[in-house]
């Protein structure tokens, strides 16, 4: 039986696993100017390295998905856990923006082994119907990150420098290698039958993406979400560029805005008893779309300043405190027996979709706050339209 105590450091362990890798993006993000700096080149080249993070993230949790199935959840775990470490200290020792884009690419296939590992955990550990409200808690751990992280990197890069941000990395990933080691239980035994083999492993996930409950509800919470990455990616400019705040004031911001997610998380919890998952999202899409819509016609008419721009940006992300759990949870309902590579395909479709966000930021900078604004709302009005027509595909 599971006691309240148990339940705490369960959730707290998978809340950790989870948020390494946005631990990752938001502790490095203010430091964007004090690494073009360090490493004679301009912003725009730094902003690389975040958009090889996704697609490291992305494509290793498709590696990661079969290992959990053939090996159990933890022993992959470690070695992911130690790629992170070593890449880290790359990342803190580097001399040319090449190379940091290069180890942070192994930064995040090492950080993307936490997302797979904890998701696939409580499709292993809870009911079912417990799961969205499982979600939720754990973005409780996972929304204090863009609190936390971006402060602590402001204020070390203005105390030290950029490097030892990296060095913070890698003393949070030792921390949790010991609480993982010590503290979490393995939830699956190793399956020695199932294949590895190329063709086994793609007819797997060829059966996952094929089902309608899957896809439309994966990619509904993967286009969402890839609003909050073209925000990650285009907020350093918006807010340091444009608004010309410093690194210290810009950590704050991040804090402030992701206090919205941290209480739309837990209210969804409670909603969730009255409610379902299924009436939540749309309602949740579609505050999303009204919200994202405003913003750009705000900034695209100059009515917009620094204080609207916050408070927009911030209803648009308690929207996602709504929609992800929600949506996480229908993704993995159907997959108790493959949540590992249900979990892994979730997670690749999601980032893969935010690495194209944080892309399209980069590609149309302007020296505006448009192109950020603009890909959010397009992120909320695609995701809305996919959660109805899928629905109905699923109805029928």
């Amino acid at each position: 039986m599971t006691t309240k105590k148990s339940y705490f450091h369960l959730i707290l362990i998978l809340g950790l696993l989870t948020a390494i890798g946005p631990f990752s993006i938001d502790m490095y993000l203010p430091s964007f100017p004090a690494i073009a700096k360090g490493l004679n080149t301009s912003v725009a080249q730094v902003m690389l390295s975040l958009s090889s993070f996704f697609i490291g993230i992305s494509a290793g949790q498709l590696i990661y998905g079969p290992l959990l199935e053939r090996f159990g959840r933890k022993k992959p775990l470690y070695v992911g856990l130690i790629i992170y470490l070593f890449a880290s200290a790359g990342c803190a020792f580097t001399q040319s923006v090449d190379a940091l884009i290069f180890f942070r690419f192994l930064q995040a296939l090492g950080s993307c082994a936490g997302l797979v590992t904890s998701r696939a955990m409580v499709r292993d550990l809870f009911d079912v119907k417990d799961n969205a409200k499982v979600f939720s808690s754990l973005m409780l751990v996972v929304a204090v990150s863009p609190i936390i992280a971006p402060t602590v990197g402001g204020y070390i890069t203005a105390a030290f420098g950029w490097r030892y941000v990296f060095a913070a990395l890698m003393a949070v990933d030792f921390a949790v290698l010991i609480a993982v080691l010590f503290l979490l239980p393995e939830s699956k035994k190793a399956d020695p039958t199932h294949s590895l083999k190329p063709m086994a492993v793609t007819k797997n996930f060829y059966l996952i993406l094929t089902d309608p409950q899957f896809y439309v509800y994966a990619l509904t919470g993967a286009v969402a979400s890839s609003g909050l990455y073209a925000y990650i990616s285009g907020s350093p400019q918006v807010f340091i560029g444009l608004f010309d705040v410093n690194e210290k004031q810009y950590g704050w911001i991040f804090a402030i805005i992701a206090i919205g997610v941290i209480g739309s998380s837990q209210i969804n919890s409670l909603a969730l008893h009255k409610s379902t998952s299924e009436k939540i999202i749309p309602i949740a899409l579609l505050f999303q779309c009204v919200i994202g819509v405003t913003l750009v016609a705000l900034t695209y008419f100059s009515l917009s300043n620094l204080y609207t721009t916050i408070a927009l940006i911030f209803l648009y992300l308690c929207c996602q405190g709504f929609i992800f759990p929600n949506a996480s949870a229908l993704t993995l309902a159907a997959f108790g027996h493959n949540a590992g590579s249900a979990s892994a395909l979730m997670g690749a479709i999601q980032m893969g979709i935010g690495a194209l966000a944080s892309a399209a930021v980069s590609v149309l900078q302007d020296n505006t706050a448009l192109p950020m604004v603009c890909v959010m709302a397009f992120c909320s009005i695609v995701a809305f339209s996919i959660f109805v027509l899928g629905g109905r595909l699923i109805a029928r």
